[in-house]
């Protein structure tokens, strides 16, 4: 079978070139057509749209965006088109890919989604088009499937990907260092407007050193623009690998957020976007947190710091308090209920067998 990927993001990129291996196993013909990044592009699988074309947030930023959102649209309907997939697995990814997902419907396309949207946060009106628009959703996050069941619409619940991804024996023999990872984000934006602020803590944390972890769809010339004469090294998609050897982490809100809970890392939760970006968002989301740690154990665990709040000395007070042996030590008991919740011994092989089989019969 000939399928269509698309994924807006990092994460679901590196989700997808998982699915791409799994899939394999169980159709030996299947063709993959995909929108991503370097993660799905090593499968060998033909690439239509890459990531640095594709990642904007925040309602202000999508407005400037928006001719390019426009040609990516325009792009992937005559792509879709031309291929004629037999099956459209969505990643993520929501404001662009509801759209597809319509369109690739009114064309008599298996739309499959995975990872779903966080209507429960926000938008909870798309469920309409979802019950429309979507043949078969998987959830990642552990509430998830009572929630669609009281929408009424079925979902399937595998557990979190991360589960599978992350080396949970490698992590068991780490060795914390005196380091502090540094996560600005995944989209230039939001490195341009969190990493300067994150950089002012190196100053103050002397016994420490500092880590970048970049991502490779962002060149290595912005970061260096940004990072100027600071006494800060750069690595790039070595995410748990400097996780495995940090003492904590200063994240951009997202799932970096799980991954290092998941990594038993100790972190500071922030975000900031434009002002009109952030007044919408306050009066659209219902979610009393930003951070997936927070949300999927419904309480404050790490610490959050949103827009005006998220300064140098708010990180300053954050990350000593982040550093304190007794918050660390009650820290690791949250990660292990939140490992708990998550851990449904997820298996990328057991996604795309329901996949395929789920293909086949329809």
């Amino acid at each position: 079978m000939k399928y269509y990927i698309i994924s807006g993001e990092n994460s679901g990129d590196l989700y997808g070139s998982y699915l791409i291996d799994a899939i394999k196993k169980h159709d030996s013909d299947a063709v993959f057509f995909c929108w991503g990044g370097d993660y799905m592009e090593e499968k060998g699988v033909k690439m239509i749209r890459r990531l640095n074309k594709l990642s904007f947030m925040g309602f202000w930023e999508v407005f400037k965006n928006i001719f390019t959102i426009f040609y990516n649209f325009q792009l992937v309907k005559k792509d879709i088109k031309n291929k004629k997939p037999d099956a459209l697995i969505l990643i993520d990814y929501p404001g662009f890919n509801l759209r597809v997902a319509q369109f690739a419907k009114k064309k008599n396309i298996k739309v499959l989604w995975f990872i779903a949207p966080q209507i429960w946060a926000w938008k909870e009106s798309r469920i309409k088009k979802i019950k429309k628009y979507i043949d078969r959703m998987y959830v990642v996050l552990p509430f998830e499937k009572n929630y669609f069941k009281s929408k009424n619409f079925n979902v399937q619940y595998f557990g979190h990907p991360l589960t599978q991804i992350i080396n949970f024996d490698f992590l068991k023999n780490k060795k914390t260092k005196k380091i502090i990872a540094l996560f600005p984000g995944s989209r230039k934006q939001e490195v341009q407007k969190m990493l300067p602020e994150m950089l002012k803590l190196i100053d103050y944390f002397r016994d420490y050193n500092f880590i970048i972890g970049g991502v490779n769809n962002i060149d290595l010339n912005f970061y260096k623009k940004i990072i100027k004469n600071h006494n800060v090294r750069l690595v790039i998609n070595q995410t748990y690998q400097l996780m495995s050897i940090s003492s904590a982490a200063i994240v951009t809100s997202g799932t970096i957020s799980l991954e290092a809970a998941i990594c038993n890392l100790p972190q500071v939760v922030c975000y900031k976007t434009s002002f009109i970006s952030f007044s919408i968002a306050k009066r659209l989301i219902k979610s009393k947190y930003i951070s997936l740690v927070n949300i999927i154990l419904n309480r404050s665990v790490v610490d959050e710091l949103i827009q005006q709040d998220f300064n140098s000395e708010n990180l300053i007070f954050s990350l000593e308090k982040t550093l304190n042996k007794n918050n660390i030590k009650n820290l690791q008991g949250n990660y292990q209920e939140l490992i708990h919740k998550l851990n449904k011994k997820f298996s990328f092989n057991d996604l795309a067998k329901d996949m395929f089989i789920f293909c086949k019969k329809n």
